[in-house]
């Protein structure tokens, strides 16, 4: 299955999507979740418009095909600000919870040793959750 990419920022309260690949395909969403359906409904609107106009399709939209949600450094922090702690983001990435709290609310935008930090701090709790097996205390 082909892979396509979807570039996800915060702009303006809400989440934006941006479809490199299909110039013009954007949306947005008040959670990344809606904007995620808004999305799909958008590419596929795109698409039929294409094919109405006797436009080429990209390949990789060709048949089947899968979308990869990239997003910012801002915005993820902005979508998991409620999910993990910031001392548990602290923990993992080395970044201290205030300048995380600056760069999840846009009032600063992180250097790029920054965001490999954060990148890396959320691979690395991600394998850490992954690696977890509960055992049945009955």
């Amino acid at each position: 299955m082909k892979k396509n990419i979807v570039e996800i920022s915060f702009v303006n309260n809400n989440f934006s999507a941006y479809v490199p690949l299909l110039k013009g395909c954007v949306s947005t969403g008040n959670t990344p979740e809606e904007m995620k359906e808004n999305i799909k409904q958008a590419i596929s609107l795109h698409l039929k418009g294409m094919k109405e106009d006797g436009d080429k399709l990209p390949l990789s939209f060709k048949g089947k095909y899968e979308l990869v949600f990239k997003f910012d450094s801002q915005s993820l922090l902005k979508y998991y600000k409620n999910v993990i702690t910031g001392s548990a983001l602290e923990k993992y990435s080395g970044i201290n919870q205030k300048q995380l709290n600056h760069y999840a609310n846009m009032h600063r935008k992180p250097r790029m040793e920054q965001v490999i930090k954060i990148q890396n701090a959320f691979y690395n709790l991600g394998k850490e959750l992954m690696e977890i097996e509960l055992i049945n205390a009955w």
